[in-house]
């Protein structure tokens, strides 16, 4: 695994300025003759959230997909701190440092809030499925996990049957569920998808504390959370990057405006 190289971070967008984390260079899809995705190129910055707008068919699945080893890219690279690991599954990828969740709700209904979070903690034990030790003895993956309850703002719920609990909570928890493997990197598929206002504001609240010291890619069709949330803006169409830059920027972007926002941009 080479350096980050001097053409990748000229790559990156010109106005981030805090510690790269994650670099896609130059990714490229194609399923037969169609590109799904062409040349992207995305830097996540620590202390940065960077939100991946575009109409349905734009190439925001497919990207995320690429970032956490869901699905190789055809061409390009993906760096995390400099290193290249284009290669690894989102297993591997998971193991050192990059967290995922998904648009329908990732869970274990049937557990409690503390199970689930424990079991996405214990993966990152070497040996995560050791069935001859109590799991309730893994006294470092019961703190990581009490941990992200507490930071995903389910304090006080770590006994309640996640199947019961409402929408919000269950997104809140497959959050927590990333936090407890120690991720710096959180590719979120449409975390307010099919909540109210109310729960909405309050994931828009948790984003915003999660992001201080982590690095944070938003897939999500709210506009109204991803311009009160997101520090860069990256707008795809067609499987390729028609514009990035700050939330500013973009909402007074003519190509956007035409290509995506329309009057969703106008707002306050």
């Amino acid at each position: 695994m080479g350096e980050m190289t001097a053409e990748i971070k000229a790559a990156v967008q010109p106005h981030l300025t805090g510690e790269a984390l994650l670099v896609a260079d130059k990714l490229t899809r194609r399923f037969g003759g169609l590109a799904a995705n062409q040349g992207v190129c995305i830097t996540l910055e620590r202390g940065k959230l960077h939100a991946l707008l575009g109409p349905n068919g734009a190439g925001k699945s497919t990207c995320i997909n690429m970032l956490s080893g869901d699905l190789p890219p055809s061409e390009g690279r993906i760096l995390l701190k400099g290193k290249d690991i284009t290669g690894l599954t989102n297993a591997q990828r998971s193991r050192i440092g990059i967290g995922r969740s998904y648009q329908r709700t990732n869970i274990f209904p049937q557990f409690t809030v503390l199970e689930n979070c424990r079991l996405a903690a214990q993966s990152r034990n070497p040996r995560p499925w050791k069935i001859f030790t109590d799991a309730l003895r893994l006294t470092d993956t019961l703190e990581r996990a009490r941990a992200a309850i507490v930071e995903a703002g389910l304090a006080g719920r770590e006994d309640r049957i996640a199947g019961i609990m409402s929408h919000g909570e269950q997104r809140q928890l497959e959050i927590a569920m990333v936090l407890a493997t120690d991720a710096e990197v959180l590719l979120l598929d449409e975390p307010l998808a099919g909540m109210g206002s109310e729960e909405s504001a309050q994931m828009v609240g948790l984003l915003n504390k999660l992001k201080q010291d982590r690095a944070i890619l938003l897939v999500e069709h709210d506009m109204d959370a991803v311009f009160a949330v997101a520090d860069t803006i990256t707008v795809m169409v067609n499987g390729v990057v028609l514009e990035s830059g700050t939330p500013e920027q973009i909402r007074n972007s003519p190509d956007v405006q035409q290509a995506y926002l329309g009057h969703e941009a106008e707002h306050e």
